[in-house]
């Protein structure tokens, strides 16, 4: 990058103590080797001695029923922003990236968006129907589809079409939480949309398909028959278990890659059609509205995208010498082959060292080892994924998108890492 940079800054007030970080001094920062040891003498002798836990029994297995995370992790929790939505049945909170390793995220840390609350299901009285362009309108309960043979296990992520969805007119938000928390990414247990579609017998004009949803929006999207056909699934569990209440209880249809409004939560009935059906969430909700006032649609897949994740606003450096930056990576065409990593903003990348499983459509896992001297760093990460498409910056994306989007925002996230640790979420201009 070339010619005068600015930085622009997102305001700060009262939103760090919101995000859980603290403004105290956190050491001193910098960039380069510098010799200091990984560890630094304890400052209390006395925390090498024998200590109370070591001294008494601990509880047994039942107090522990269902496992729960350690009292001392009670930070690691999803976040909301009140004041981005009306109420909280319509709203959103954010998984907390920055305190997460690995590429799997924990069931409980998962980002919720609702649209009309939580639906509370007995999997014993729900359904699933199947009806319109087809030879034989089915009903399924969930033991229908627990008996089906082909049952799979996949790991996608799923991403929220607004995921930095604030950042389209700059630095919003302080925390990669926030700026790009709507995206998780768990293993998923049920059987393809191919298996059921098969069984009903799909009719020669079939296209389209509309899946509907039980909670109280009814929400409602179209998705294309050839894509159902492809890798689609209709799923019970995550992770090993049954889903959550909050990603969808009993049912869910994924919908690998694509916006995750389409991946229907409480799924209820799929009709096949001959056309899309335009319902809300797809016209004046989930359309990418650009510079000169038009109106994209069915925009469905989520490009390329990455984020360092530490050091990050609500993860700053804490000790000059040897660190870890790590981050996440992902695309909706398919596999990660390549992550790059600025520590200028932008004027040098290095490659990524990319650790952990690598599949299509998941979330990918990369670190760079680096010393730190003190000096302020510009953070930045881009992803390329195997069809060749590589990340763009986001004055890239402005100038075919625009600014008056809230959508499918994948640009480049930069981070500014100040001398005494502290991070924050800036533009580069």
């Amino acid at each position: 990058m070339s010619g005068p940079r600015t930085v622009s800054t997102f305001n700060r007030r009262g939103f760090l103590g919101a995000a859980g970080v603290g403004a105290a001094s956190l050491g001193t920062a910098g960039l380069a080797a510098s010799g200091t040891a990984f560890a630094a003498p304890a400052p209390d002798p006395v925390i090498t001695e024998v200590q109370d836990w070591n001294r008494t029994l601990g509880d047994g297995v039942q107090a522990r029923p269902y496992g729960k995370p350690s009292a001392f992790e009670k930070d690691v929790v999803r976040r909301d922003v009140e004041w981005l939505t009306a109420s909280r049945e319509s709203s959103v909170n954010f998984t907390p990236l920055h305190a997460l390793d690995g590429i799997i995220t924990p069931s409980g840390l998962c980002f919720e968006r609702h649209h009309g609350g939580v639906a509370e299901i007995d999997p014993a009285k729900h359904r699933l129907m199947i009806n319109g362009l087809v030879d034989k309108p089915m009903v399924f309960t969930l033991d229908d589809l627990k008996r089906f043979p082909g049952r799979v296990n996949r790991a996608y992520f799923l991403e929220c079409a607004a995921n930095s969805g604030m950042e389209w007119r700059g630095a919003q938000l302080n925390g990669c939480q926030f700026t790009h928390g709507m995206v998780h990414n768990v293993w998923y247990s049920g059987i393809p949309l191919k298996t059921l579609l098969d069984e009903a017998g799909l009719r020669g004009n079939a296209k389209w398909l509309l899946a509907e949803g039980a909670d109280a929006s009814g929400m409602t999207r179209s998705i294309p028959l050839d894509k159902a056909l492809r890798d689609c699934l209709v799923v019970w569990g995550m992770n090993g278990e049954m889903l959550r209440p909050e990603q969808g209880y009993p049912l869910r249809l994924v919908v690998p890659g694509w916006e995750g409004n389409m991946w229907i939560k409480w799924l209820r009935r799929i009709e096949v059609g001959d056309q899309p059906w335009h319902h809300r969430e797809e016209t004046s909700k989930y359309t990418d509205l650009l510079a000169d006032g038009r109106s994209r649609r069915f925009t469905f897949i989520m490009d390329a995208k990455s984020v360092v994740t530490n050091p990050s606003p609500q993860a700053p450096l804490r000790q000059k010498g040897p660190n870890v930056l790590t981050g996440l990576a992902w695309s909706g065409r398919g596999a990660i082959r390549r992550v790059d990593v600025s520590l200028d903003g932008g004027r040098n990348w290095r490659t990524a060292r990319i650790d952990g499983p690598v599949m299509s459509m998941s979330l990918t896992r990369f670190y760079v080892d680096f010393d730190w001297d003190g000096r302020e760093m510009m953070i930045q990460s881009r992803a390329m994924d195997e069809t060749g498409y590589v990340q763009p910056t986001k004055d890239e994306l402005r100038k075919v998108r625009g600014t008056n989007s809230i959508y499918h925002n994948n640009g480049i996230q930069t981070w500014l890492v100040r001398s005494n640790g502290e991070t924050e979420n800036v533009e580069i201009g």
